[in-house]
């Protein structure tokens, strides 16, 4: 059986705030980190940060523009941080990304390749943004992928289940956290 591990994206504090409609979406996360734990899966979390005054932005890069404009995503900046309802634990690796997708910018791959992994199972805030983003460039990349729909947000509902049910399902498995974590625990 291939080595997975369970990538955990974009769940900072100031990405959370704007997405915060789903109450039952941090539980829901923190359900898929303890099922990966406990059945022995690596959990990589994946944020966007960048050094002060945003180097790594170029004016013309319409995503990250306005944020660097704003100081945001910055060392010190407090919506930076990961939320604490769904954070590391130790043994955890956090990864830093200067893009949308989690190996842009990021040693991601480097990570994954040293710890033997095969396969992902991606959860995170976009669906839209880094999980499409990150699904493409891994399956480019030769990873097998699964990913956890209901671990998944997006601010527009018809995206993420336009996504997850037609265009995902293309390159990846799709399932939710509930089984996904059962089967982890029936592998154990």
């Amino acid at each position: 059986m291939a080595k997975s591990a369970l990538l955990v994206m974009d769940v900072q504090r100031g990405i959370v705030e704007r997405f915060g409609e789903d109450g039952g979406y941090l539980p829901r996360l923190r359900r898929a980190t303890e099922a990966a734990r406990a059945a022995g899966t690596p959990v990589i979390y994946v944020v966007i940060g960048f050094r002060p005054g945003h180097p790594e932005v170029s004016p013309r890069n319409k995503s990250f523009g306005a944020l660097a404009q704003g100081g945001g995503f910055a060392e010190g900046d407090p919506g930076a941080a990961i939320h604490p309802e769904a954070g590391p634990e130790q043994g955890d690796v956090v990864v830093t990304k200067k893009r949308v997708s989690a190996f842009a910018g990021s040693d991601l791959e480097t990570v994954l390749r040293a710890g033997g992994v095969e396969e992902l199972v991606l959860t995170g805030i976009a669906t839209s943004g880094v999980v499409l983003s990150t699904l493409r460039q891994a399956a480019d990349l030769d990873f097998g992928l699964t990913v956890l729909a209901d671990g998944c947000l997006d601010g527009d509902p018809e995206v993420h289940r336009v996504l997850t049910e037609k265009v995902f399902p293309r390159q990846a498995e799709v399932t939710t956290v509930e089984e996904w974590a059962s089967a982890q625990a029936a592998r154990r």
